[in-house]
């Protein structure tokens, strides 16, 4: 009771109210001592998708070195921003932690590379989309309830991991242009596709791209894809290099980077807090009702972090994502998924049960998405080790 009274005083009316959820697709008596955003963060948590996140690839492979972040640190780094930014607007923490922490569960092994891969040759059952992917994680893959599939999280949760980025429908966009499994899904619980989510969806959304900014710069100095020269004339990034290396001369470039990293992470933040604060102030929302009826996120940077933000993303996308070196690895993921997918869908008494027994009794569209299913669930690890053991013939 103490819990909800401190939460009714300090949340903002515009905030996305846990006691006035529309609730779970399975109904499930309340917790005493939780609100229902803080059972579906702790559902996450503990749920098996999100420890696979440990040893999924987030830049690099994870051989490649124990330092570099993983899809698991990544999210995590993405919870706290997000988490301090719902603070500081007043908005429900938990929730912006809760789809923070699940807005990568459906990706594949190997980061973008293995999606890429995977949608190829799933080109002719539907493709595949990671986004989809969480949604079938968090409402049906996951097998740990005795009633039902899935994590049976709110409305509200699962709302901010569909569209987190977004409106789905639009741009001329209609519902058969989705990926089957959200559209599936939203025929039972409707997810309002059309509209924005609410407001801690669209913090979690733009957490994500203030995290992986700068914690690709920190992983693409550490591997030495470019040096701290190249990022001086780099708006923001290169005026905090700058800063700090002025302020303490002769410093080492490992607690150099730190400082002007942190700095950049912090600029972005405020940057976001003034200018999220300006478009409340503008159309003074009375209820998380009224932002999702805007039209237009009230969650953003201002235009010159926006372009600022453009600017890094394509400074990392020339010197690192495309770097030959990752490239080289990006090759090799794509040929152990296509190789995984071919012999697996080929060959389905080769899954290990109960994926075999699944896949025998479908038809192939159905087989097909069984072994998507187990091949996006797989670690960068235990792709690798697979692949061994199919195709090494002295395995």
């Amino acid at each position: 009771m103490a819990d909800e009274l401190w939460r009714r005083e300090a949340l903002a009316p515009f905030a996305t109210l846990p006691w006035r959820s529309r609730g779970r697709l399975h109904v499930e008596p309340e917790s005493p001592s939780r609100s229902p955003f803080q059972r579906d963060r702790d559902r996450i948590i503990h749920c098996t998708a999100f420890r696979r996140l440990k040893h999924k690839t987030q830049v690099f492979v994870y051989h490649e070195g124990d330092h570099y972040r993983t899809r698991l640190t990544h999210s995590l780094e993405v919870a706290q921003i997000a988490r301090t930014i719902c603070r500081t607007l007043r908005l429900d923490e938990d929730l912006g932690e809760a789809v923070a922490l699940a807005h990568d569960l459906g990706h594949t092994p190997f980061g973008h590379a293995g999606e890429e891969a995977l949608h190829g040759v799933m080109a002719a059952y539907g493709g595949f989309d990671h986004n989809a992917q969480t949604l079938r994680i968090l409402t049906k893959l996951e097998e740990r309830y005795a009633e039902f599939n899935g994590l049976n999280l709110t409305w509200e949760t699962l709302e901010g991991a569909v569209k987190h980025n977004g409106p789905l429908l639009k741009d001329g966009r209609k519902l058969g242009d989705l990926p089957a499994a959200i559209v599936e899904y939203c025929q039972d619980h409707d997810l309002e596709l059309g509209g924005h989510a609410g407001p801690e969806a669209q913090v979690a959304a733009l957490s994500d791209d203030i995290a992986y900014n700068n914690h690709d710069i920190d992983d693409g100095l550490r591997a030495g894809l470019f040096e701290v020269a190249d990022l001086m004339q780099l708006p923001l990034v290169g005026e905090m290099f700058s800063l700090v290396a002025q302020k303490y001369p002769g410093i080492a470039q490992s607690r150099l980077i730190h400082e002007a990293v942190r700095r950049v992470i912090n600029a972005m933040v405020e940057d976001l807090l003034a200018e999220t604060r300006r478009r409340l102030a503008g159309a003074k929302p009375r209820s998380v009702a009224e932002i999702r009826a805007l039209g237009r996120p009230i969650v953003g940077f201002s235009d010159r972090m926006v372009e600022t933000d453009r600017t890094v993303k394509a400074f990392l996308y020339k010197r690192m994502y495309e770097h030959w070196h990752l490239n080289r690895s990006h090759s090799k993921a794509r040929r152990v998924v296509v190789d995984l997918f071919a012999l697996l869908f080929a060959e389905p008494n080769c899954l290990p049960p109960p994926w075999r027994e699944r896949a025998e009794q479908a038809d192939k569209p159905a087989r097909a998405r069984i072994v998507a299913d187990y091949i996006a669930g797989m670690t960068d690890r235990y792709a690798l080790d697979e692949h061994k053991r199919l195709f090494d013939l002295y395995q």
